[in-house]
């Protein structure tokens, strides 16, 4: 046990999985350390909504010593994790070394380029809130660009290309097909926006392609009729920054392309080889106990957890990790009470998307449906997943007035005076991990 008074649980990660264990957990027996490299939770799902300017970043994004504000048992400490050691207890990071009675992993995923780093120095990733700051800025600056470009450039600035035709890219590609309808040529009189190109391109034959057959077909028909021109059964060969390369043979010009195809695990080093599952994923007891160590545990997307029901690890969905950390830290105090610990396994709740205003799809267990219905049960279920009382208002006003307006003044292009240049993501690679131009770390998204 560490020199604390209290058992020290250490966690990695700020994501749903880490935040819901630490309020979970019972403050009175245990003292918290959370590491993370932001100072803030983000709330994912509404990514893309930051992306095209329909709601604000501070909205979705919450600062980590304000959640915790007040309650003395919970350490906060910005870095990156190095390595861990599993035989001395500690957390290697950028910062020195952590003891440990306790560790619990939650350090989510990132894109999967499979290897082509080639084409992920050029694509944008939609990971964080830095990432969506970073896509609302380069779509405006490319309309700018737009106004001043030569004719033969016109089509090559005005052609966006979303990867991957799951619930992030469906819902990027229907966000973007109504502002370039309802906003932006109100910003931008003297474009002609009905040359702007929308792709969006899967690897398999379907939009959503994990959800049910009525969802599929109702998000293609939504997406076709917005004018989204999806390209199926194709995949990405590569990207340099002009022109995207595709399986079918076709090659599109494009200034944007957004990649939205999928996740892996980040990596932790200091793991053994044997508790490494597919997808970069760490190998779990029904009770998230990594398997063969002592005093170790792994929530959320990295977990990789075999069950009855899931003979191939959970969904890597919010619901999954936020249960998964409840139910661990219950068992926490089940362990030091002597009570047995409780095995954990999913019920699948359903799953939605949205593709615009009135437009969404719902498959919940004993019903599926869609259109304006489905629309409110998205938001509304959003919303509640969302931390604060308040932030839900600002958001739900953002909504509402961006419904009766078809509107909002978000659409601000936030970079340090004097650097108006061409904003291109350019990526290096170092080990295992990647870093923008400017440093800041490459959180990412599988393909296909």
């Amino acid at each position: 046990m560490s020199l604390t008074q209290k058992p020290r649980v250490v966690v990695i990660g700020g994501g749903f999985a880490g935040i819901q264990f630490i309020r979970k957990l019972d403050k009175s027996i245990f003292d918290v350390l959370l590491i993370d490299k932001v100072n803030h939770h983000q709330f994912q799902p509404l990514f893309y909504q930051v992306a095209t300017s329909q709601i604000e970043p501070a909205s979705i994004s919450f600062p980590m010593r304000n959640i915790f504000r007040g309650n003395l048992s919970v350490q906060i400490r910005l870095t990156e994790v190095e390595r861990i050691d599993t035989t001395a207890r500690k957390v290697h990071t950028g910062i020195g070394a952590f003891d440990y009675d306790y560790l619990v992993i939650a350090a989510g995923c990132r894109s999967n380029f499979f290897g082509n780093n080639h084409l992920a120095s050029h694509v944008f990733t939609l990971k964080s809130t830095y990432d969506a700051i970073t896509i609302r800025n380069h779509i405006l600056m490319t309309f700018e660009r737009t106004i001043t470009a030569p004719p033969e450039e016109k089509d090559f600035y005005q052609t966006l290309v979303i990867v991957g035709a799951g619930p992030t890219g469906v819902e990027l590609a229907g966000a973007f097909a109504e502002i370039r309808k309802q906003v932006l040529p109100k910003d931008y009189p003297r474009i002609d926006f009905s040359r702007f190109a929308i792709y969006l391109v899967e690897g398999s034959a379907h939009t959503l392609n994990n959800m049910s057959d009525s969802s599929r077909k109702a998000s293609r028909r939504y997406l076709e009729k917005m004018g989204v021109r999806l390209v199926t059964n194709t995949f990405v060969k590569d990207y340099d920054g002009d022109t995207l390369q595709l399986s079918n043979g076709e090659c599109i010009r494009a200034k944007t392309v957004i990649w939205a195809a999928g996740v892996t695990g980040n990596r932790i080093e200091g793991l053994p080889a044997e508790v490494q599952a597919p997808g970069n994923r760490i190998r779990v007891s029904r009770t998230n106990a990594v398997a063969g160590l002592e005093r170790v545990f792994a929530v959320g997307d990295i977990a990789y957890m075999e069950t009855p029901k899931y003979p191939k690890g959970h969904p890597q969905v919010a619901n999954v990790a936020i249960n998964q950390a409840r139910n661990l830290a219950n068992n926490f105090s089940r362990r030091l009470k002597g009570w047995p610990e409780r095995q954990y396994e999913y019920t699948d709740l359903g799953s939605m998307a949205t593709i615009g205003r009135n437009k969404a799809v719902v498959d919940f267990p004993f019903l599926r449906f869609k259109g304006l219905f489905a629309w409110f049960v998205w938001m509304f279920l959003h919303l509640m997943l969302i931390l604060s009382v308040r932030n839900r208002l600002v958001i739900f006003i953002n909504w509402a007035w961006l419904y009766l307006t078809k509107n909002t003044s978000l659409r601000l292009i936030l970079m340090p005076e004097g650097k108006l240049k061409e904003q291109v993501p350019r990526h290096q690679t170092t080990g295992n991990k990647e870093y923008h131009r400017n440093g800041a770390e490459v959180v990412d998204v599988a393909c296909l």
